[in-house]
């Protein structure tokens, strides 16, 4: 399926999403409050059927944080890509571990290096980091570690 015939039937699916031009893949924006109902439609529509999650973070602009989504459909061969802008100050998007399991580990990592509240998550808690750094988010811009003397 073309950029353009994707497009066409997101477009049907969630009328609500825009796109961004210019890119290899199609690129999707979408509301955090419709990520989870759109990600349902991706994966279980039959000519759709995006079944794999394969990359799944956060970037921070200092003003908000966006979560970005790789997203492909291994029958059919395409892929795209899913962008949700959060406010900065209380990062939260719906969990999509329930429809890409691949999404639960990633979550977690997105969870403890950004600060973003994952909805639902079944297992929200740190992955990596060692205990004690709990709500430190050390990938967000205003980090600072006084104790390693870090200051991004």
């Amino acid at each position: 399926m073309t950029n353009e015939a994707l497009k066409e039937k997101i477009l049907q699916l969630s009328p609500a999403v825009s796109f961004e031009e210019g890119g290899q893949w199609l690129t999707i924006i979408v509301k955090p409050a419709a990520w989870h109902s759109l990600a349902a439609q991706l994966r279980n529509d039959k000519a759709l059927f995006f079944n794999f999650l394969f990359c799944l973070t956060c970037i921070d602009w200092k003003t908000h944080l966006t979560m970005v989504y790789h997203l492909e459909s291994v029958q059919f061969r395409h892929n795209i890509v899913i962008k949700s802008k959060l406010d900065a100050a209380d990062p939260s998007i719906a969990t999509v571990s329930d429809i890409w399991q691949t999404a639960n580990f990633h979550e977690r990592e997105v969870y403890e290096m950004f600060g973003v509240n994952f909805i639902n998550h079944p297992d929200l808690r740190l992955l990596i980091l060692p205990d004690g750094w709990e709500n430190k988010r050390p990938l967000l811009k205003n980090f600072e570690d006084p104790v390693n003397m870090i200051k991004l």
